[in-house]
């Protein structure tokens, strides 16, 4: 069973970066639809499941084979490329084994900031030092410790939760750390820091209940649900659609350039957030959602291995049938056709188009009869 807390709607570990930066992205973000999972982020929830259940029993990696979370499975390949050098990992920072920890502990700010909480992944203390560490086993974006604000944000949330601070005790000094396999980083502070990130915390949440909360565009706007309505985002893609190539100068290109990710990034969740409008039957003036190009397959694959065989062709290219292009192919040489009945066209989904393609909409049709039948109820 996945042991994924749910999220803070005013500010988490994820999200303190973008609001302490950006205070009024709080207020954005609210306004926006629930993003919907990915098989990446699925991936990521079953190998921290599995990394807190490793270290809470006696049990051997392997015996997490099979394991599922939402269709994604924990293969012998995951365990090499994620588990094993995440667990190698723990071994360089612990190798005597003498580190008290606790896995997957929900932490919070009390009255101190009502409503901000997050799970740590692992937190710990070796000694006089306090370890707070994170799992990421996403090949993406790399992860820097050095002033991550996600594990300070667990930090000094754990230093105000009654179950988890013990390892606060007799400390001097935090350790933050990233195992981001194969890498492992790390980074050694005073509580000072920590206080001053405590402060910053509590300065930019009682902004971001402002109704004129401050917005500031930077690189904590790239994991930002709210880009596509957020005015500073919108602005500076209108500015930069206004200026003409010929005014441009090196330096002016640079600059642009260095911000070409954060404006991609908009685009991208700007198609998603018009994408899932549609799929919920909400309007986007001048776009629809309609079938993607179609692939054939076969309707029956018994009936088309008994076609390709009467006409001696090998219907298998380990380990499965051959593709119906392949059949023709084949079929060719002895100037036979396949039969229409054999194969069917199946669209593998939807996508984002203008009212001009030629495409037909795609009509939702499940979900406007779940809405019926709900009436009848």
């Amino acid at each position: 069973m996945s042991q994924v807390a749910a999220h803070s709607s005013l500010v988490g570990g994820s999200t303190a970066s973008r609001v302490i930066n950006c205070p009024g992205s709080v207020a954005l973000v609210a306004k926006m639809p629930p993003k919907p999972s990915s098989k990446y982020a699925d991936e990521g929830t079953l190998l921290h499941d599995v990394m807190s259940d490793l270290l809470s029993s006696d049990k051997h990696v392997t015996d997490f084979l099979g394991r599922e979370y939402n269709g994604i499975k924990l293969t012998q390949e995951l365990i090499d490329d994620k588990i094993a050098p995440a667990l190698l990992a723990l071994n360089e920072i612990d190798p005597d084994m003498k580190m008290e920890l606790e896995v997957e502990s929900r932490v919070g700010f009390g009255d101190l900031i009502p409503d901000a909480f997050g799970s740590t992944d692992v937190i710990g203390r070796l000694g006089k030092r306090t370890i707070v560490l994170d799992w990421k086993f996403g090949d993406g974006v790399p992860v820097p410790a050095e002033g991550n604000k996600q594990l300070l944000f667990y930090a000094a949330a754990a230093r105000r939760t009654e179950i988890t601070q013990w390892a606060f005790d007799g400390t001097e000094e935090l350790e933050l750390i990233i195992v981001q396999p194969p890498h492992v980083k790390r980074w050694v502070t005073d509580f000072k820091t920590l206080d001053q990130f405590e402060l910053d915390l509590v300065r930019a949440v009682k902004q971001a209940q402002q109704p004129n909360a401050s917005l500031a565009v930077g690189d904590h706007c790239r994991w930002c649900a709210a880009k596509p309505i957020c005015p500073k985002m919108t602005g500076a893609v209108d500015r930069a659609l206004k200026i003409k190539i010929n005014d441009l100068d090196s330096d002016m290109i640079g600059k642009l350039l260095g911000q070409a990710d954060l404006v991609e990034e908009w685009i991208k969740d700007l198609r998603e957030l018009a994408f899932t409008m549609l799929e919920n039957d909400k309007q986007v003036a001048g776009y629809k959602l309609v079938p993607k190009r179609a692939t054939r397959q076969w309707v029956k694959e018994s009936d088309a291995i008994t076609f390709l065989q009467a006409h001696g062709v090998s219907p298998h290219k380990e380990p499965e049938v051959i593709s119906p292009a392949a059949a023709e192919k084949a079929l060719k040489k002895s100037k036979v056709a396949l039969p229409d009945n054999l194969v069917v066209a199946v669209s593998t989904g939807s996508t984002l188009a203008p009212e001009s393609d030629p495409r037909p909409a795609v009509l939702n049709v499940g979900k406007q009869l779940s809405a019926a039948l709900s009436k009848l109820q």
